[in-house]
Parts: C-alpha cells; sequence; structure tokens
C-alpha cells in the first residue's frame, strides 16, 4: 500500500529531514584548549627593575620591536629582510599547498558533472554463445528477414553525475582538518619569519659588537705602541733596559694579532646578514663596513604576561591548529564506518549511426541511488579510528609541551637581560678603574718611580676588560632579541595572513 502526499506536504516533511542529516556529523568536536599559563612571571626571571638599563612594563609586546633600538640601519635592513628571505618565500609557497590541499579536500563535498562522447567499431566473436545465437537470429520461425550487423558502429554523446550525500559528516570533518592544517602552515611561515627577522637582527648587532671590538683593540695599539715609544726613549736616555722594549714590542704584536681574527668576524657576519636577505657574500660591505656603534637597548621592555603568549607566538598556535586537525580526522575515520550514499544519474543518445544519434529514440538514461556499508574489513576502519585518536591524544600533549617550552624560553631570556645587565654596570666600573690604573702606572713608570711590569699589567687588564665590555653590550641587545621572540613579536608586522 501506497500512501499519496501533495508537493506542499511532502515539502514540509523532508526539509526537517534534510536538515537532520546535514546537522548529523560523526566525531569529537573540537574545542579550543585553555593553555596552563602562569598569573605572572616568575621572580628569578624579573631582575630587570627601575634600577637596570632596561625596565620590564607588563603591556602588549611591540611587534615591531627592532623600532626600539631607533636603528636606521637595522630597520632597513629588517624591512628587506621581510620581502627577499628565502625561508620565508618557502613557507609562503607552503600556505599556497596548504590551501590547494584544502581546496581539494572541499570539492569532495559537490557533486561531479562530466560529459562525453564516442565512437566505436564492434565485432562479437561466433565462436561464443552469444555471438553465434546473434548470427543465427534470422533462422528462428517469425524471425526471417531479422539480421543484427556484425561488426556494427556504435555512437554516444551523454553525461553523468554523481553525489555523495554527507550524512554523517565524514567530508566535513575532512575540510575541517584541511582548514586546520592551513591554518598551521599560516603559523607556521610566521614563526619562520620570526626567526628570519631574529638572525637578521642577531648579526646585525653581532657585527657591530665585533667592530666596536675592532675599536678596542686599535685603541690598545695605539696606546701600546705609546708604551713602546716611551720605553724606547727611556733606554736611550739610560733610564731603563732592553728588557722593558722588547715586552713593549711584544704587546704590540699581540695587539696585532687580534685585528685578524675580528676581520674575519665581521666578514662573517656581513656574508650572513647578505644571504639572509638572499644577496651575494660580501654584497652588504660597501653598506656596513663603516664601524657603528652598536644599537642602544631601549628604556622600556613590554612583555605582556603568560597568558599573552597563546596569542601570540606562531608555534603555539600552530600546534593548536594541528590539534584541531587531528580531532577532525577522528571523524574523518569515524565517518567510514557508517553507510555511504551515492546519487547518481547518466544519460545522453546512442546510435549505429551519427544520422540518428540525436532521435529520440536514441536516448538512454540511468539514475538511482546507492548505498554502500562496509561490513568486513578486517579491522582497519576501526583500526584507523584508534590510530587518529592516538594522534589526537599526542597532538593535544604537543600544544601542552609548546606552552611549557615558550614560558621556559621567555622565563631564561628575563633572566639572562637582568644578569647581563647588572654584569655590564660591573664591567663599565671595572675598566674606569683600569683607565686610571694605567695612567697611574704609566706616570710613575714616567717618573722612574714605577716599573714596567706595571704597566704593561695595567694595561693588559684594561684591554681584557674593555674587550669584554663590548661583548656584555652586544650580549644585552642581543638578550633582548631572543626575549622579543620568545614573546612572539614581529609577526603582524609583515607576515602572510596577517590579520
Amino acid at each position: 500500500m501506497s500512501i499519496a502526499m501533495n508537493p506542499p506536504l511532502r515539502t514540509m516533511l523532508m526539509s526537517p529531514l534534510a536538515a537532520l542529516l546535514a546537522s548529523c556529523v560523526v566525531g569529537p568536536s573540537f574545542h579550543p584548549p585553555t593553555p596552563q599559563a602562569p598569573a605572572a612571571w616568575s621572580a628569578s626571571a624579573s631582575p630587570l627593575a627601575a634600577a637596570q638599563a632596561s625596565q620590564v612594563t607588563f603591556q602588549s609586546a611591540d611587534d615591531a620591536w627592532w623600532a626600539t633600538f631607533n636603528d636606521a640601519e637595522l630597520t632597513s635592513l629588517i624591512g628587506r629582510a621581510e620581502a627577499a628571505n628565502l625561508d620565508a618565500k618557502q613557507a609562503v609557497a607552503r600556505i599556497a599547498e596548504a590551501r590547494a590541499q584544502r581546496d581539494i579536500a572541499a570539492a569532495a563535498g559537490w557533486p561531479s558533472l562530466g560529459v562525453n562522447a564516442g565512437a566505436q567499431v564492434n565485432r562479437l566473436s561466433q565462436s561464443t554463445p552469444t555471438g553465434a545465437l546473434f548470427s543465427k537470429v534470422g533462422q528462428f520461425p517469425g524471425l526471417g528477414g531479422v539480421s543484427i550487423p556484425n561488426p556494427y558502429d556504435q555512437y554516444q554523446l551523454g553525461f553523468d553525475a554523481s553525489w555523495e550525500v554527507d550524512l554523517f559528516g565524514r567530508v566535513r570533518r575532512s575540510v575541517e582538518a584541511a582548514k586546520a592544517d592551513t591554518a598551521a602552515s599560516v603559523e607556521d611561515s610566521r614563526g619562520v619569519l620570526i626567526a628570519a627577522l631574529g638572525e637578521v637582527a642577531r648579526n646585525y648587532i653581532d657585527l657591530r659588537g665585533a667592530q666596536a671590538k675592532r675599536r678596542v683593540v686599535v685603541e690598545t695599539l695605539a696606546t701600546e705602541q705609546d708604551l713602546l715609544n716611551l720605553a724606547e726613549q727611556r733606554r736611550q736616555a739610560g733610564l731603563s733596559s732592553d728588557v722593558d722594549v722588547v715586552r713593549a714590542a711584544a704587546e704590540v704584536s699581540s695587539a696585532q694579532a687580534q685585528l685578524p681574527v675580528i676581520d674575519h668576524l665581521i666578514s662573517v657576519d656581513i656574508n650572513a646578514l647578505s644571504k639572509l636577505l638572499a644577496l651575494d657574500p660580501g654584497a652588504l660591505k660597501p653598506e656596513l663596513d663603516a664601524a657603528q656603534p652598536p644599537p642602544l637597548v631601549p628604556p622600556r621592555v613590554p612583555i605582556g604576561l603568560p597568558a599573552d603568549l597563546a596569542r601570540r607566538r606562531p608555534d603555539i598556535r600552530a600546534a593548536e591548529a594541528r590539534l584541531h586537525a587531528a580531532t577532525a580526522r577522528i571523524g574523518v575515520a569515524t565517518g567510514d564506518l557508517y553507510p555511504k550514499l551515492t546519487l547518481s544519474a547518466g544519460g545522453g543518445y546512442q546510435a549505429q549511426s551519427l544520422a540518428t544519434l540525436t532521435s529520440w529514440a536514441s536516448r538512454f538514461l540511468n539514475a538511482g541511488p546507492t548505498v554502500e556499508l562496509p561490513i568486513f574489513e578486517g579491522g582497519r576502519l576501526r583500526a584507523t579510528v584508534r590510530l587518529q585518536d592516538a594522534e589526537a591524544k599526542a597532538a593535544a600533549l604537543a600544544y601542552q609541551s609548546t606552552v611549557l617550552s615558550a614560558l621556559h624560553e621567555v622565563d631564561d631570556a628575563l633572566s639572562a637581560c637582568g644578569d647581563d645587565q647588572a654584569r655590564d654596570r660591573a664591567l663599565a666600573e671595572t675598566v674606569a678603574r683600569n683607565r686610571d690604573a694605567v695612567d697611574l702606572a704609566r706616570q710613575r713608570y714616567a717618573s722612574g718611580v714605577g716599573n714596567f711590569i706595571d704597566v704593561l699589567d695595567a694595561d693588559r687588564s684594561r684591554q681584557q676588560n674593555a674587550v669584554l665590555l663590548a661583548d656584555e653590550n652586544t650580549a644585552i641587545s642581543t638578550d633582548l632579541i631572543v626575549l622579543y621572540k620568545a614573546l612572539g613579536g614581529g609577526w603582524t608586522a609583515g607576515a602572510p595572513g596577517a590579520p
């Protein structure tokens, strides 16, 4: 027995059913995790107090952090690296790959439609039962004069269409996972950009630090040459021996031997910057060869709060996106356990000659639904669900690990900033005392009261501490770069896909 329904009633009943099927999505839904971050940074990581050279402020970290150094050359190099760095360009290319994969996954949710045309010559073998039967059709009673040509031509012009109805959300979960993979690729590109810009700044500051160290050695060389001249004058006047002259000459040679080592470091830094800007080796030498003092550290260092890291650091955002993708793939694997409904249709024209191909009698049509239900797969489908579930749990642990590593990186960077600033102040005081000691020892030696060894020892200590002070100045700026990188600053200024 069948019940006839008028069209309005059928529409009223089918619409809720269609909405119900559309809302049926198997597998767990993704909920963004809440990062386990402390309310404030640890006390050991906050030695940057008001007495320090740079003060911590708990406002949002600067995006264009390199501008806080107030160095036009550094800002110029950063801007060029954003546009030219090859690693950043590769990361952008990977974003395009991920977006293409997303579009491929989304295409499965749409119907497919194709047209076809063909021309064939067919001949049935008369040695088979079918061919033998067709060749003897005219011999049967009542079929005299009827014959089936063999061989015969066949022409066809038609179409075929199919659509897998996403009953249980398998396709939608696939699209969700692909979108999350794309988001992870975008965040990875931002991380690459942060690393590249950080390397530009680090190499630039290292270059300026090497040039400052070279200036210290050149000044020391001039001082040692003056001491050598003084020792020779006193020897000629009979006030000292040849031993003082030999010792002074040795100090001059020792200072001269340090210059090639520093010059090599300067060349390495310039080449590293050239590579980061996708330039030939030494391309930046005319621009950077002239010595400039290292950039001054900013008076304020905004670092934000620990909870800000999850919103700023690309690696944390990428780990969250990968967790999202892994969660969605559980739904994809679960959907394979359920029936698949495919609506398909095909039709067109078939004829033995082109003249009758488009006639009404030549038309053909086939249409109808197909339901597939897996019965026995040897446990493969359920094992796939368990695999995706395990991968989602691993992605959740990876997210927690990424957050924890980020907190430790910032904590360590803050501690290094404070400790290096304290050491810098102590070294600056030491170098000032060393200069006074050199002047006093030199005056005593010139007046004949002191000996030359005291002068050399005092000047050697001054040089060593002056070089350490130059290194410490470089270390302070480098610490700030590490801190800004750990805070995730720099990607919103120029990264692809930035909001």
